[in-house]
């Protein structure tokens, strides 16, 4: 049985092919390495919200929450060693990530997946069964490293994987797998606070392992890519697996350009060093500034710090962990819009539009609390106008869920070469986890002292980003990641540093590449894309 997909968007080289049922189990299987991201995030905001778990472990910050209400809000769980304990994971998923994409070049990109999943495992049963803060912090950094082999190489599985035109649907499941972990911990945390005993959190933490289960069982039955298997020296076996996910025996001209870029790839001996030539600065800026942009949305400053975060507007325990299961619950279904349009509108549409949507409502959300607490931190909030400040989060969060959330992890798994993917795939990931442990260390202590403008200070780097994404990012929706040199030649900025860059099949760029991929000319002459695109879903069996 095969599920057949038919596109024209009026550019892009089309390989035949469909997405066949196979390809669709492989990437839901491989997108599951998200899960354990994603409960990750959500489950640390909730058990630090509940008091049992804090008074065992940080016994100073439910001393200083239960201190008279006159206290100032802001600065209610201002912990440096709270903050440890939820950035230690993203500091050892940076170190990881280096090691991951040595394993991922090496041997497969499904044993870096295995590797992430049996790590993860080990750690949630350390956290579960946690006695004091050095055993709980130390599953912190076993959790790390799953998190930081999974992130490497799940994204990179997907982009191989998939046919180019339907990439990005596939690719963002990883991101929806994210947003289900993060929900599914927020339920999770609602459930085990109201357990009677105070061993709720154990609960929480442990169940970690199930999601590690998930990823560490499926990865077995993964196949590799057909890049992976032509990488380590597997020619047959690659074309045959080319057979297997396009559904069809007509693969000779992806299989050629899939050939030349492993034989490109091969004389690379040192991706490390070579990924910092010149020819390859367009994508190294964009795996150094998407990940660090996507961080500096705030996004984590909510993820993580949900019921924290909401608790110190003044909503009560049960209310703080409800608010952010709605708040996941909205994150989701604002993934799944993602999903289905970023093949058809593309990327870039996305990126403006999610990130106009996160500037006004962080300035909204930002304003509400001014006016509520001041700088002084003292105040309340009534229902009514916590039910708009939950509104407004929730707006914010659904701007980023389709477009910086997905995205963040899609377009730097799609626009390397072959011969520096594992190296690039790496930078990516480290720079999102050294960001978002900067963040998650830092974030109690920057709204104790930052207050209400912590909001605006977020919103200022989402009109950074967002004008950067204009400017210096071209559209790669529909393009074969063979092809992609073909898209930063033609752009009005990054083509000047691969002026004559070799193309996959050993030639050399014209001024005018003659081809089908869709190019970004300078913006006085850019055309509105898109515009012919058809979509056609059947089913073959």
């Amino acid at each position: 049985m095969a599920a057949g997909a038919f596109l024209n968007s009026g550019s892009g080289k089309d390989y035949p092919g469909n997405l066949t049922l196979f390809v669709f189990v492989t990437c839901v299987v491989a997108a599951t390495g998200g899960l354990i991201f994603g409960y990750d995030i959500g489950i640390s905001g909730g058990v630090t919200s509940m008091d049992s778990f804090l008074r065992k472990f940080f016994p100073e910050v439910y001393r200083k929450e239960h201190a008279d209400r006159s206290t100032n809000e802001y600065c209610r769980f201002d912990s440096q060693l709270l903050q440890t304990f939820t950035s230690s994971l993203y500091l050892a998923a940076l170190v990881a990530s280096f090691f991951a994409s040595l394993v991922t070049r090496a041997f497969g990109r499904k044993w870096s997946m295995l590797g992430g999943g049996v790590t993860f495992l080990f750690g949630a049963a350390l956290n579960g069964a946690a006695q004091n803060v050095a055993m709980l912090i130390f599953g912190r950094i076993l959790l790390g490293i799953g998190v930081g082999f999974a992130n490497q190489s799940v994204p990179v599985y997907l982009s191989e994987m998939a046919p180019a035109r339907l990439r990005g649907m596939l690719n963002i499941g990883f991101q929806l797998m994210i947003t289900i972990g993060i929900l599914a911990a927020s339920l999770i945390n609602y459930g085990t606070a109201k357990i009677k005993g105070g061993w709720g959190w154990r609960v929480s933490l442990a169940l970690a392992a199930v999601p590690a289960a998930i990823i560490t069982v499926g990865s077995i039955f993964l196949p590799d890519t057909p890049n992976s298997l032509l990488e380590r020296g597997f020619p047959e076996e690659a074309q045959r697996m080319l057979r297997r996910i396009r559904g069809t025996d007509d693969v000779g001209a992806e299989y050629a350009d899939l050939v030349a870029a492993s034989e490109e790839s091969k004389l690379v001996e040192h991706p490390w060093a070579n990924i910092f030539q010149r020819k390859y600065r367009p994508q190294l800026t964009m795996a150094l500034l998407i990940p660090f942009f996507q961080q500096l949305t705030g996004i984590n400053v909510i993820m993580f710090y949900a019921p924290v975060l909401f608790r110190t507007l003044g909503f009560g325990r049960n209310g703080s962990l409800m608010s952010a299961v709605i708040t996941g619950l909205v994150n989701v279904f604002a993934t799944l819009v993602s999903v289905f349009t970023v093949d058809r509108l593309g990327r870039r549409k996305l990126f403006i539009e999610g990130g106009t949507q996160m500037i006004i409502s962080q300035i909204v959300v930002g304003t509400l609390i001014a006016v509520k607490f001041g700088t002084s931190g003292e105040g309340d909030l009534s229902k009514g106008y916590a039910a708009v400040v939950v509104l407004f989060i929730c707006i914010y969060v659904a701007g980023f869920a389709w477009s910086w959330g997905p995205l963040g992890w899609l377009v730097p798994s799609e626009i390397f070469p072959l011969e520096i993917r594992p190296a690039g795939q790496s930078i990516n990931v480290s720079v999102n986890m050294l960001f978002t442990f900067a963040i998650a260390q830092a974030f109690l202590t920057m709204l104790c002292h930052m207050k209400f403008g912590l909001f605006y200070f977020f919103a200022g780097w989402v009109v950074i980003m967002t004008i950067f994404v204009y400017l210096f990012l071209p559209e790669t929706k529909n393009v074969p990641i063979e092809e992609m040199v073909l898209v930063w030649r033609a752009h009005w900025f990054w083509g000047r540093f691969i002026e004559g860059a070799p193309t996959q099949n050993g030639g050399r760029l014209p001024k005018d590449p003659n081809s089908n991929v869709e190019m970004n000319p300078p913006a006085p002459q850019r055309q509105k894309q898109g515009s012919n695109f058809t979509l056609n879903l059947g089913i073959s069996l």
